[in-house]
């Protein structure tokens, strides 16, 4: 199969604040909402009274604040234990926060300047779930998908040049998630209001057809509503210089389709992710109705058998990673800067794709895929027809997978980082003719949709789908896991190409190890941790280096999305059962967004134009003077030397006896002492190149504060993430390191959480205070919309404080 695509970036971009032109005017309902958890059955009306009702800023996820319960959303499942499939109560499976319950919102805006001659929609970027949108005290309609965009007509709702009300039921079930979902209003509201000759909402969709290196092929196609309209759309470069422009008078249905030629394309990839701006404007009578900007890419992408995918004509591997939606301690509230720190750390490490598993991604993190150069496999469903929890998407299956499908593609298809859909996630839907049928259905959507992009699914049942013809039909085979079976799915299935759509499944806790160093599945410990010696598996699952060998190897592998890429909030496997535990165990970078030891792991493979080395564990051992620790080195380079206080320990060098020892260095007979423990890397001639130390540290003596930003922007939304650690009088972290420390901004900022990655803590992130984790924590540090310095103070007993200064700047 080949598919070429091009294109790009978003729908229409919306401005942060309050846009203004005399045809269209844009709301961003951000602050002054009113909200209330709970059953009511009079909110709906214009006149209710809310002023005691907590005031609140949307995005918002009204659970993340706590506490968390053992008892929110208890699930019964049948789970397989040592063969033998028993009943299990799953306690912290959606994140034992109260996401569970129905709660409204409320807010109001002014239509002025709105008359006959005017349209208004009010659009939900999503909302947590299933809303009931009331305009003036009559409801305008509802959406069951949480993850979903979607938008109502108002117009003969609202009054002109008067306040009008909205109001926002939102209902979450039990039973209805197998993560924590969030609550409420958690992406941006937004009422727009334009002339009825106008462009429609997502009604632009850009391809780049044809692409040399002279010339670019730039096809939009545009849905207007009104008459003997004239459409000119000029294409701006990155630095805002129009290169190109076309009028066009002629549509059909109400459908212009322009081809605009743009000389010297520079082209979207990941090194360079160029982006071009289409300004679409629409004239009646050459007076001026509507304007549109639309971001995009000129790009092109194939998928070849035995080949692979390739972008703009070379071959690229997919490094991807699995994300969830929750941001951590911000729980799921849509937050750019927050969605831009994951992507630096990403990118730092090396990946370049991600997947939205297993739901419908922001504009937010499109928009930031697009501006930072990372591939996208946007998904959409985790059930099909078939239950995986009793209150899933299996309810409105038969009723709302077409308009879910069509809403998602017509408001991302302009993103040039997607290349691809995924309709499903490990649906049951997978055995026999009825699930092949379906997933041809919604592939079929899909297509219709966008013929420009490839559809995949990621399968679980590999056999069932050899079988049942569903893998085959796909235009992308994904395989979850099963990597024994990828060799088998490559010679059964017709396209000629096998995508890891998620892999490996490790589990670790940073900065935790666990002896005996050795492979396990479900391992379980008395403090509810995983080892980082990145070696303890799922059931189900795999360590890197295995899924490592088949992308090396394998051509026709066409890359991987690791899962995860960051810990998550809900299924803590493999103490699924077990409480305390709240959160993930499979993130390569913690909760806090902090680096666990098998980042380095890919970092040494995936990123190439950098050098890694890494060594592990920390060497605070006391009580196992005289014991076995093994040492491992994470690194690009092939050889290096391991050094105990100052003694030799011999050279290890990367070999293909074993998965193991062709990506990792290991020596597994190190006897603790106390001191430094000091890896040199070796080039190929066997010269030392780099090296790293760790030193034994003393009692915890001051506290230590790093910024990953230093200056935000005064906007009341901007964040900066505060690391905080403690070392000894010496200045060596101290890696085993738990004290409890406060903390207090002052200034023009706020305090806005603390994490510390511990997927047992039941402290609540919106508090000042909170435990060291491994020796560390973050602290994330929020901007008013006031110019100006923000301390950040951190004390703990015993320990000497510290204070770091931000500044907030327009």
């Amino acid at each position: 199969m080949k598919l070429k695509a091009f294109f790009l970036l978003s729908i229409f971009t919306l401005m942060s604040l309050l846009l203004v032109s005399q045809e269209r005017e844009t709301i961003l309902l951000t602050d002054n909402w009113k909200f209330q958890k709970g059953k009511n059955d009079n909110a709906h009306q214009k006149q209710f009274n809310d002023s005691s009702w907590e005031t609140v800023t949307v995005p918002h996820d009204w659970a993340i604040k706590g506490p968390f319960d053992k008892n929110i959303d208890i699930q019964k499942v049948t789970i397989a234990q040592d063969g033998i499939y028993e009943p299990a109560h799953l306690t912290g499976r959606s994140g034992a926060l109260p996401y569970v319950g129905e709660a409204w919102y409320r807010n109001t805006f002014s239509a002025s300047g709105f008359d006959d001659t005017k349209k208004a929609i009010i659009l939900f970027d999503g909302a947590m779930s299933e809303p009931k949108v009331f305009i003036n005290g009559k409801k305008v309609g509802e959406w069951n998908y949480g993850y979903n965009y979607f938008y109502f007509d108002i117009s003969k709702y609202i009054t002109p040049n008067a306040k009008n009300t909205i109001a926002v039921h939102l209902s979450n079930l039990e039973l209805s998630s197998r993560w924590y979902p969030g609550a409420g209003l958690y992406r941006n509201v937004k009422v727009i209001i334009k002339n009825k000759n106008s462009i429609d909402q997502w009604g632009t969709f850009i391809t780049t057809p044809f692409i040399s290196e002279k010339l670019a092929k730039v096809n939009i196609k545009t849905k207007v509503s009104g008459k003997n309209l004239t459409l000119i759309t000029k294409i701006l470069d990155g630095n805002g210089k129009e290169v190109s422009s076309l009028k066009t008078e002629q549509s059909f249905n109400n459908k212009f389709e322009q081809n605009i030629p743009v000389k010297n394309p520079k082209l979207w990839d990941i090194e360079t992710p160029n982006l071009y701006t289409a300004i679409t404007e629409v004239y009646k009578n050459n007076k001026l109705q509507d304007v549109t900007t639309t971001r995009f890419g000129i790009r092109d992408i194939k998928f070849e058998p035995h080949k692979g995918f390739s972008l703009n004509g070379k071959i690229t591997k997919f490094k991807g990673v699995c994300l969830h939606h929750d941001l951590g301690p911000l729980g799921t509230a849509v937050n750019k800067a927050a969605l831009r720190r994951q992507l630096r750390i990403l990118k730092d490490m090396g990946a370049n794709a991600i997947r939205s598993s297993h739901n419908m991604p922001s504009i937010e993190q499109l928009e930031l895929c697009d501006e930072m150069g990372f591939l996208f496999l946007a998904e959409s469903f985790d059930e099909w027809a078939l239950p995986k929890v009793k209150n899933g998407y299996n309810r409105f299956f038969e009723t709302d997978v077409e308009k879910d499908i069509v809403n998602l593609v017509r408001a991302t298809r302009n993103h040039p980082c997607i290349v691809m859909w995924s309709a499903g996630n490990e649906v049951p839907d997978q055995h026999g003719a009825t699930g092949a049928k379906r997933a041809k259905m919604i592939q079929d959507i899909f297509h219709r949709e966008d013929p420009t992009r490839p559809v995949t699914v990621g399968m679980d049942q590999v056999k069932a789908t050899m079988a049942s013809g569903f893998g085959a039909l796909l235009d992308v085979p994904g395989l979850n896991y099963r990597t024994h079976l990828y060799e088998e799915a490559y010679e059964k299935f017709p396209q000629g190409l096998i995508l890891g759509s998620e892999t490996a499944s490790t589990v670790s806790s940073r900065g935790v190890y666990k002896f005996p160093v050795e492979k396990a599945q479900m391992k379980q410990y008395d403090d509810y941790q995983s080892s980082s010696y990145d070696l303890e598996v799922c059931s189900w699952s795999n360590i890197p280096d295995e899924d490592a060998v088949l992308q090396d190897d394998n051509d026709w592998v066409i890359g991987e999305f690791v899962w995860t890429g960051f810990d998550y909030l809900g299924e803590p496997t493999p103490y699924y059962k077990e409480w305390p535990s709240r959160s993930s165990y499979f993130g390569i970078i913690d909760l806090a967004g902090l680096p666990k030891d098998r980042y380095y792991h890919y970092r040494s493979r995936w990123n190439t134009n950098d050098n890694t080395l890494h060594m592990l564990p920390h060497w605070n051992w006391e009580g196992k003077e005289g014991d076995t620790i093994p040492v491992f080195v994470y690194t690009n380079y092939k050889a290096a030397e391991l050094f105990l206080n100052g003694k030799s320990l011999g050279i290890q060098k990367k070999n293909d006896s074993t998965a193991l020892n062709r990506y990792r260095l290991m020596w597994m007979d190190v006897t603790y002492q106390p001191g430094e423990l000091k890896v040199v890397a070796l080039n190929d001639e066997g010269e030392a190149v780099a090296e790293k130390r760790i030193k034994t540290a003393g009692k915890p003596y001051e506290i230590k504060l790093k910024a990953d930003r230093a200056q935000l922007k005064a906007n009341g939304k901007d964040l900066s993430y505060v690391t905080v650690s403690v070392v000894d009088k010496d200045g060596n972290e101290c890696p085993t390191a738990a004290n409890q420390l406060q903390f207090n901004v002052t200034g023009k900022g706020s305090f806005r959480a603390a994490c510390n990655g511990d997927p047992t803590s039941l402290e609540m992130f919106h508090l000042p205070t909170m435990k060291l984790f491994s020796g560390k924590l973050v602290v994330t540090v929020q901007s008013s919309k006031e110019t100006g310095d923000i301390k950040l103070l951190v004390e703990g007993v015993g320990l000497k404080s510290s204070e770091i200064v931000l500044h907030s700047k327009k």
